[in-house]
């Protein structure tokens, strides 16, 4: 009897704790963080969504603020031995993964993300082992352990193209985690797939209505949509991409508003990038809500200062990846990878997928 496999639930969701720092501490805590990092010939690697006092720290020591693929790839060229991953625990993975060499640490170990924990290895194997005639497509938010078992990992600026490959050559898609990112390619690219049912706690949590009123009270905005977002909500955007795609058209677009419905911890890139334009945050409370919007990842909020410099002080928070499943996971990236070098396709591009 075949066992029905659907996304295990992600209840544990802790509260968003962000760093609060007075300006003496936090230039205590840089300056102490810069002679630890010198002396360990480390390099600072932080996500969009963390904290701009984390960002602002890797652009003044010379490293990377990037969506997850990049901040490994900047740290697999960079000469630095040992890699600071301000994100959450997937992205130090997949950093250890293309680096297995370079000390891989972490502010905090424990900041998850709800795609990767809705999508645990031993159930995704035996969902991929019910459907043995399709190709294994996973997004870039899954452990190590299920990119071993795919055989293409993708970012969310390549996943239609990549998909819409593998259509055009007859296969049809089992694709994980995210099932608002799964169906959106789908949909653009009409290929045949099988989705699992996982999703984003910020993304999913975006309503349409709420950013309908929004656009009428600034008519003027562009509404800009992460493609983890529930369909009714890309439905109503201008531009849908990757984060970086979105960082981008508040640059490039005309626009003086933007309704951004992402993670808000990018707001702090799209300033610096777009200083004179207005950023609203797309609802994600409905009638009743304590917010209007709390769109921001609680374990993203786990980094900060002061853990990453306590992680430098005892070298604690190690990522560590098992060699085989790492040899098996880096397959499914270096396609992707290799399919982006003969396309001439920017993983990081500014078109919307």
């Amino acid at each position: 009897m075949t066992r029905i496999i659907t996304a295990s639930p992600v209840t544990d969701v802790p509260p968003v704790v962000e760093e609060q720092l007075e300006a003496a501490e936090r230039t205590e805590l840089k300056a102490r963080i810069k002679r630890l990092m010198q002396a360990q010939d480390a390099i600072l690697l932080a996500h969009y969504y963390t904290s701009g006092d984390l960002q602002d720290l890797a652009v003044e020591t010379g490293g990377c603020v990037s969506d997850s693929l990049e901040m490994a790839r900047f740290g697999h060229a960079s000469k630095a031995r040992t890699l600071l991953v301000a994100g959450v625990r997937f992205m130090g993975e997949t950093a250890k993964i293309l680096n297995p060499e370079k000390r891989v640490l972490m502010p905090d170990l424990g900041a998850e993300c709800s795609l990767d924990l809705s999508c645990p290895a031993s159930d995704f194997a035996e969902f991929c082992d019910q459907h043995p005639d399709r190709t294994v497509v996973v997004y870039a938010n899954t452990s190590a352990a299920v990119k071993a078992r795919a055989d293409w990992m993708v970012t969310s600026s390549i996943a239609v193209p990549v998909v819409r490959h593998l259509a055009e050559r007859g296969e049809k898609i089992l694709w994980a985690p995210d099932r608002y990112l799964g169906d959106y390619v789908r949909r653009e690219t009409g290929a045949d797939m099988v989705l699992w049912q996982g999703s984003c706690v910020v993304h999913e949590r975006f309503k349409a209505d709420g950013i309908r009123e929004l656009k009428r009270e600034h008519p003027e905005a562009a509404i800009l949509v992460h493609p983890e977002s529930p369909a009714e909500v890309i439905e109503l955007a201008d531009v849908v991409g990757s984060t970086t795609q979105l960082i981008n058209a508040v640059r490039d677009l005309p626009q003086p508003t933007f309704i951004v419905a992402t993670d808000n911890g990018i707001f702090h890139k799209m300033r610096e990038v777009a200083p004179g334009k207005l950023l609203l945050e797309a609802p994600t409370g409905g009638r009743g809500a304590t917010c209007v919007s709390c769109a921001h990842c609680p374990w993203m909020a786990m980094n900060g200062l002061r853990n990453l410099l306590a992680v430098l002080e005892t070298g604690a928070n190690e990522v560590h990846v098992d060699p085989a499943v790492g040899t098996r996971a880096l397959g499914s990236i270096s396609r992707m990878l290799e399919f982006a070098t003969t396309r001439n396709l920017a993983l990081r591009g500014r078109s919307a997928d």
